[in-house]
């Protein structure tokens, strides 16, 4: 006997959860080059252009929660963290949201 899966569980098969589109609308947002978002990332340039395209060589590729939520960090101007509660941010805004999204870390 088996047991369907509930359907907020995602499978390999679901649709990922950051489109190319979507992750090229983050990268112009932040007002980033390819080369730009690449050097923050971590990732070669081409990878970025694999992760806008949505494919390489004509296979599909996803873009991994790892690099999601780094993306999602550098939206909100997180460029490192230490594996504390610190965050290390950009350089200063003068934004009292930010002051905000940042306090509810610590």
């Amino acid at each position: 006997m088996t047991k369907d899966k509930p359907s907020s569980i995602k499978t390999a098969s679901a649709e990922p959860v950051m489109s190319p589109e979507q992750f090229r609308d983050w990268r112009k947002s932040l007002g980033l080059k390819q080369k730009e978002a690449a050097d923050q990332l971590g990732l070669k340039k081409r990878m970025i252009q694999y992760y806008e395209k949505g494919n390489r060589d004509g296979r599909p590729v996803d873009i991994p929660k790892s690099i999601r939520l780094a993306c999602y960090a550098l939206s909100r101007g997180i460029v490192d963290f230490n594996g504390r509660r610190e965050v290390l941010n950009a350089p200063a805004s003068n934004s009292a949201e930010d002051d905000k999204s940042t306090d509810a870390l610590a």
